[in-house]
């Protein structure tokens, strides 16, 4: 939903559809994905988030793991922070989700998009996502963020 004017519809439609919340992302993820660049994130990001907000209710989460992203969704109207890297990438993203005083979403992850794909050995596989998970939660804690702002993803997509 490239495509501002899409994007809105498709909100709409999934809000329709019974969506609790909405989760915008203008960095693909997926296996493999190529990063972009902080501008092109953040003109894909920011008019969505603008558009969701002035047009519907329900709460909407930013899929980055850039702090400044997150800093300029949350101005735009995001109310939640969803960060696939554990907020690993970007050693700002803890302190900065602390000062805006919102949510995050801690997600497990090894490597990046390029290379997750390569790092799929475990020894034990929810004990090691576990550790890495709890690791996180008392990294943002220690960042300062309300312990009842933290959600955590195990990644099971990836």
């Amino acid at each position: 939903f490239y495509y501002l004017d899409a994007a809105l519809a498709q909100a709409r439609s999934l809000v329709e559809a019974g969506a609790d919340i909405l989760d915008v992302g203008g960095q693909s993820t997926r296996p493999g994905a190529v990063e972009i660049s902080l501008e092109e994130e953040l003109n894909r990001v920011l008019p969505v988030v603008q558009a969701i907000r002035q047009a519907l209710s329900v709460p909407v989460s930013v899929d980055t793991t850039r702090a400044t992203v997150a800093r300029a969704a949350v101005a735009a109207g995001a109310d939640i922070i969803n960060d696939i890297s554990g907020a690993i990438f970007d050693p700002d993203m803890l302190p900065t989700v602390a000062q805006l005083g919102v949510p995050i979403v801690l997600m497990h992850m090894r490597g990046t998009p390029q290379t997750m794909q390569q790092m799929t050995d475990y020894g034990d596989l929810i004990r090691e996502i576990g550790e890495f998970l709890q690791q996180r939660v008392d990294a943002a804690i220690a960042s300062g963020i309300d312990p009842s702002r933290i959600i955590i993803d195990p990644g099971i997509g990836f």
